[in-house]
């Protein structure tokens, strides 16, 4: 069943996703909540990520197909995606996760009892078919700017933000590496808690050659956050990614 009316916004960057897209495609089709649009803006590809998705355009009229003009990276076409979205909620959903069918259902349900203008769920490690390896991310009720430091839980494939709660210019992301993890950073620290679902709505896929299976280049990225971002001291620094290290090694063993 097809409903024009749109609640939620489901934005997707693409690029070169053929591999995934069209079971990502499916896992917004397949939520029990129908009043959404899925905003996937390819960023340039060169494979037939478009004509896959102008396939399932030409039969869901909740699907559109947003092509930028030059390659930016996810965070411009997130950002191009924020911009065109005609959602009260929005909610980013990388090309090759997969949600259960209650995602969206759930995460609304959850924000509205707890008037809540930001929300994140937990997740669960899967394989490259998309199948749960049984390794499931908790995350906690509340967390704060100061706590989210420490503790890089929120999984951009989980969040669902309100957009009478929490202006749009502030979920724009910067044109910087980890450029997710600074926009939550920045969203907690202007407006306070964000709310933790402690279901694992998500499964992330954990693909080889992806820049997060890089430790070395995941630590330099959370420094650069911490020492050119937030102007955090070195001391300062050293301090949270203690126990940011910590908490990604317990979350993937």
């Amino acid at each position: 069943m097809e409903n024009n009316r749109c609640i939620v916004s489901v934005i997707v960057p693409v690029y070169n996703a053929a591999e995934f897209i069209e079971e990502t495609i499916r896992t917004v089709q397949a939520q029990s909540l129908v009043e959404w649009e899925l905003l996937l803006v390819d960023d340039c590809s060169n494979d037939n990520s478009c004509d896959i998705i102008e396939r399932y355009m030409a039969l869901d009229s909740r699907i559109q197909l947003i092509r930028q003009e030059k390659n930016g990276g996810a965070a411009a076409a997130r950002n191009t995606g924020v911009l065109k979205a005609r959602g009260r909620y929005i909610c980013f959903l990388d090309a090759d996760d997969l949600w259960e069918s209650d995602k969206l259902s759930s995460e609304l349900a959850f924000m509205e009892e707890r008037e809540a203008g930001f929300a994140f769920t937990g997740y669960e490690f899967a394989d490259e078919q998309g199948i749960g390896l049984g390794k499931t991310v908790h995350v906690p009720q509340t967390i704060s700017y100061r706590q989210a430091l420490k503790n890089t839980t929120i999984f951009t494939s989980t969040v669902m933000i309100d957009t009478d709660k929490i202006d749009r210019e502030d979920i724009y992301m910067p044109q910087i590496e980890s450029e997710d993890t600074a926009t939550w950073w920045h969203i907690l620290k202007k407006y306070g808690a964000g709310y933790g679902l402690d279901r694992a709505l998500v499964k992330y896929r954990r693909s080889e050659g992806t820049l997060s299976s890089n430790k070395l280049v995941a630590i330099r990225r959370i420094w650069n956050l911490y020492r050119s971002q937030e102007g955090l001291s070195i001391i300062k620094s050293l301090y949270c990614m203690c126990f940011w290290a910590i908490r990604a090694v317990l979350r993937r063993i």
